[in-house]
């Protein structure tokens, strides 16, 4: 085994290189995503840059103060006419919502930003489908 020099702060020392055995890499585990967390952190984040309380915006959106804490802190799964109450309230579109949503969703999938679904179909899978393709 060889030993190289490392300097850290102007102090010389020495480590060793060359034939160590490392230890096998653990598999990683995938973090699992869940939607009500993400969904939770994005209305907290709006209603925290509009400062408003809880007792506020759950008092806009007629959803009681608890209930709206536990959606905040994803403990509750909101149904899409509580969400609709909640943007509302927040004054948020719930496509701006549900875009911030995707997006944190994206980031911890490893998705590139800016990467996104083709709006056209491809000719020959029109074609195939009997439906005349656009010429460009």
């Amino acid at each position: 085994m060889a030993k190289q020099p490392v300097s850290v702060n102007g102090v010389v020392r020495w480590r060793d290189v060359g034939m160590t055995q490392t230890a096998p890499a653990q598999p990683v585990e995938p973090k699992i995503i869940i939607l009500r967390h993400e969904i939770g952190e994005v209305l907290r984040e709006a209603r925290q840059r509009q400062g408003r309380t809880l007792r506020e915006v759950s008092h806009d959106a007629r959803v009681s103060l608890g209930y709206l804490s536990e959606v905040e802190r994803g403990q509750k799964e909101a149904s899409s006419e509580l969400l609709a109450s909640i943007a509302e309230a927040l004054d948020v579109p719930m496509s701006n919502l549900l875009r911030e949503v995707s997006e944190r969703i994206a980031v911890q999938e490893g998705v590139p930003l800016g990467m996104t679904v083709p709006d056209t179909v491809p000719d020959q899978m029109a074609a195939n489908y009997g439906k005349c393709a656009a010429t460009a």
